[in-house]
C-alpha cells in the first residue's frame, strides 16, 4: 500500500513536470511534434504592436442588428486577408473598436476595411440579379424545415429576384460578398413577392453569420473613422517582459508563502499551482485565445484564487488535526467543510468575469477571458489535484509528524 501511494505520487508529479516541458518547450518524436506554446500563442494589439481603428456609425440611432451587421462586415473582410489575430468589438451603441496586431499603417487598414461592402446575387453565368441595395432585410430564424435566413427585398429587387428565380427555378444563385461566394442556394420556385428562404443552415450561428454578412452590403449609413494610431511593437515587448517577470517572481513568491506556512500540504499545492499553470496556458495558447497584458493579469489573479482555495482547506485541516483526528479524517474534513466557502468564492468572481466578457471591449475582454478560464481550471487544481496528490502521500505513511502539516511541535498523527 505504502509503495503503490508513493509511486502514485511520484508518477502524477512526473506527468505534470512532463506536461509543463512539452507546454513551454515543446516536444518532436520522429514525424510528430507538439509546438510549445510561445510558437503557437497569440499576442494582443498591447504586447505585439499594429494599429487600431474606432469607426462611428454616420446614423442618429442605429439598430443593433444594424451595427452588429457592420461588425460582421468588418470581421468577413479582417478573415479574408488573414487577419485572425484581429478583433472588431462595438463600443457603446454606434462606435466599433477594430484592432490589428502586427499591421504597420493604419492608412491601409482603413483604405480596406472601411469602404461600403458589395453584396450581390448573382446567376450560374456570373451574371447580376440583385445586390445588397436591393435587401431591405436579412434575418436568421428557426422553422420546422431546419434553421434558416430570411430576406426582404425593396420594390425594384422583388422585381429582379421573381425575373432571376423564374429563369434560374432548379438552378443556383450565388450570394457574393466583395465578390466572394459565401452562400450558393438552389431555386426551388418562382419568388415574386419579395421575401425569400436561404436553407441548409447547420445551425443558428451560421444562420445570423449569412443573415449579418448580407445585411452588411445593404447598411443604411456609412462608417466614419474617429480615431486610429499605431502602436510599436517595442512597448509591447518591454511591458511582456515585465509583466512575466513581475509573474514569476509572485508565483515564486507564493510557493515559498505556501511551503513556510503550510509545509507539506504547502508543497502539494504547489505542485498542483504547476499543474494549473500548464493547463491554463495551453487552453489560451492552443485555443488561439488572444492574450493581452490584462489577460496575463487574469492569469495571474485566477492563480491566487487557487491557492486561496487551498488554504482554507489547509487551515481547517490544521485545526482538525489539533482536535486530535487522524490525517485522513483531517483530510476529509477539510476539504469537505471548506468546499462550500471555495465554491461561492469561485462563483462570484466567474459572474463577474462573464459580465466583463459580454460588456466589456478590447483589452476587458482579454482580461475577462483568462479570468473566467482561470478560475474554472484553478478549481480543478485545488480540489482534484491537491486531494489526489495529498491523499497518496498521506497512504505513505511516511509524514506522521505533526510538524509535516504546520503544527510547532514534534507530535505523531494517525494515519
Amino acid at each position: 500500500m505504502q509503495n503503490r501511494s508513493l509511486a502514485q505520487f511520484l508518477i502524477a508529479s512526473l506527468i505534470i513536470a512532463f506536461a509543463f516541458y512539452i507546454v513551454f518547450f515543446g516536444l518532436n518524436i520522429g514525424t510528430a511534434s507538439i509546438p510549445s506554446v510561445k510558437d503557437v500563442i497569440r499576442y494582443g494589439l498591447d504586447l505585439k504592436g499594429g494599429v487600431y481603428i474606432v469607426y462611428e456609425a454616420a446614423k442618429e440611432n442605429p439598430t443593433k442588428r444594424e451595427m452588429e451587421s457592420a461588425v460582421q462586415l468588418i470581421r468577413t473582410r479582417l478573415d479574408m486577408r488573414n487577419f485572425y489575430d484581429a478583433t472588431a468589438t462595438l463600443q457603446g451603441s454606434k462606435r466599433i473598436r477594430v484592432e490589428i496586431p502586427g499591421v504597420k499603417d493604419p492608412d491601409e487598414a482603413i483604405q480596406y476595411i472601411g469602404r461600403t461592402a458589395l453584396i450581390e446575387f448573382k446567376g450560374p453565368q456570373g451574371d447580376l440579379i440583385v445586390s445588397g441595395r436591393d435587401v431591405v432585410d436579412a434575418y436568421a430564424q428557426q422553422t420546422a424545415a431546419g434553421y434558416v435566413v430570411a430576406l426582404k427585398f425593396n420594390k425594384e429587387g422583388t422585381k429582379k429576384f421573381a425575373e432571376g428565380t423564374r429563369k434560374y427555378l432548379g438552378q443556383n444563385i450565388g450570394i457574393y460578398l466583395d465578390g466572394k461566394l459565401i452562400s450558393n442556394p438552389t431555386v426551388e420556385e418562382e419568388i415574386t413577392n419579395g421575401e425569400a428562404i436561404i436553407r441548409g443552415m447547420k445551425d443558428l450561428e451560421e444562420a445570423k453569420t449569412l443573415a449579418q454578412q448580407i445585411k452588411a452590403g445593404a447598411l443604411p449609413f456609412a462608417l466614419n473613422v474617429v480615431e486610429s494610431r499605431a502602436i510599436g511593437p517595442s512597448l509591447g515587448n518591454e511591458a511582456l517582459r515585465t509583466t512575466l517577470k513581475a509573474g514569476i517572481i509572485g508565483l515564486l513568491l507564493v510557493f515559498l508563502f505556501m511551503i513556510i506556512f503550510y509545509r507539506l500540504p504547502g508543497l502539494i499545492a504547489d505542485i498542483a499551482l504547476v499543474a494549473y499553470v500548464v493547463i491554463l496556458v495551453a487552453i489560451v495558447g492552443y485555443a488561439k485565445i488572444t492574450l493581452t497584458l490584462p489577460g496575463i493579469a487574469g492569469i495571474i489573479l485566477s492563480a491566487g484564487m487557487a491557492v486561496d482555495a487551498n488554504i482554507l482547506i489547509f487551515a481547517r485541516m490544521k485545526e482538525e488535526l489539533r482536535a486530535g483526528k487522524t490525517l485522513k479524517a483531517a483530510m476529509d474534513a477539510g476539504f469537505r467543510r471548506a468546499l462550500n466557502a471555495v465554491i461561492d468564492s469561485n462563483i462570484t468572481t466567474i459572474i463577474a468575469g462573464l459580465v466583463l466578457l459580454f460588456l466589456g471591449t478590447g483589452p476587458i475582454k482579454g482580461f475577462a477571458w483568462t479570468l473566467t478560464i482561470g478560475i474554472v481550471v484553478s478549481f480543478f487544481t485545488a480540489i482534484t489535484v491537491t486531494r489526489f496528490l495529498l491523499v497518496s502521500i498521506i497512504n505513505t505513511g511516511f509524514f506522521k509528524d505533526m510538524r509535516w502539516y504546520g503544527g510547532k511541535k514534534t507530535r505523531e498523527v494517525r494515519a
